[in-house]
C-alpha cells in the first residue's frame, strides 16, 4: 500500500492537471463533448490511443457529426473492435444525445440516463464519459486495469467474468471505500491505476 501512495504523490500533479483539463470542456458545446461520448463508445475491448486517433480523424472529416455508419466504419477498422457495430452506435448516439441531461445536479442520475439512452453504453462507459467531461468525481470506471488493481490491494476478492448492474454498483462502492481509506480521490485513483498499467496518464 505504501508503494501505491508513494507513486500517487509522484504523479499527483499530473493527474490533477489532467482532471482540470477534463473539467474545462464546455458541456454546452456539442463539438466538445460529443467526441468524448463517441470515444467512450469505442474503447471497450480496444486500445484507447487507437480509438482516440479514430475520433480525431472522424472530427477532421466531419464524419463524426454528419457521416453515416457505412462511412464511419472504415475509419474504425483496425482501431476499434466491432467497428461496424460501433459505427452504428455513433450514428444512433448522434440522434438521441441530449445535452439537457446535464441540467441535473445528480451525476448518478445523469449516468443512469446515459445508460438508458445511449446504445453501447453500460455503467463503465457512462462513468468513463462523465469523468472525461469533468463530472465523474464519485464514479469508478471498472475496466480490466482498475479491477486488476482493486484485487491486488484487497478491495475486491476476485475479478468477475461479467458484471451485472448490481455487481457494478457493489464493486464501485468498494472502490469508494478503498479510495477513502487511502485518502486518494476516486477519480484520481482511476488515473493512477490506469497509468500504472499503460505507462501514461491519458483518459
Amino acid at each position: 500500500m505504501s508503494s501505491l501512495i508513494s507513486e500517487y504523490r509522484k504523479k499527483r500533479s499530473q493527474i490533477k492537471k489532467r482532471l482540470r483539463e477534463f473539467r474545462r470542456l464546455n458541456k454546452s458545446n456539442n463539438k466538445d463533448i460529443f467526441p468524448e461520448l463517441c470515444f467512450c463508445i469505442l474503447t471497450p475491448q480496444s486500445n484507447a490511443r487507437y480509438c482516440d486517433k479514430a475520433i480525431q480523424e472522424l472530427k477532421k472529416t466531419n464524419l463524426l457529426f454528419k457521416g453515416e455508419s457505412h462511412s464511419i466504419s472504415p475509419v474504425l477498422r483496425g482501431r476499434a473492435r466491432f467497428h461496424n457495430k460501433k459505427a452504428g452506435y455513433i450514428v444512433s448516439a448522434r440522434k438521441c444525445f441530449d445535452k439537457k441531461i446535464f441540467g441535473s445536479r445528480d451525476t448518478l442520475e445523469v449516468r443512469n440516463s446515459l445508460v438508458k439512452n445511449i446504445k453501447g453504453f453500460g455503467y463503465k462507459e457512462a462513468s468513463h464519459f462523465l469523468r472525461n467531461i469533468g463530472m465523474g468525481k464519485d464514479m469508478a470506471i471498472l475496466d480490466r486495469h482498475i479491477l486488476k488493481n482493486l484485487k491486488r490491494y484487497g478491495a475486491i476478492k476476485k475479478i468477475p467474468s461479467s458484471i451485472s448492474t448490481r455487481e457494478y454498483l457493489n464493486i464501485e462502492e468498494k472502490a469508494r471505500k478503498f479510495a477513502d481509506k487511502i485518502k486518494i480521490p476516486l477519480e484520481e485513483l482511476d488515473l493512477l491505476f490506469w497509468s500504472r498499467e499503460t505507462g501514461e496518464i491519458f483518459k
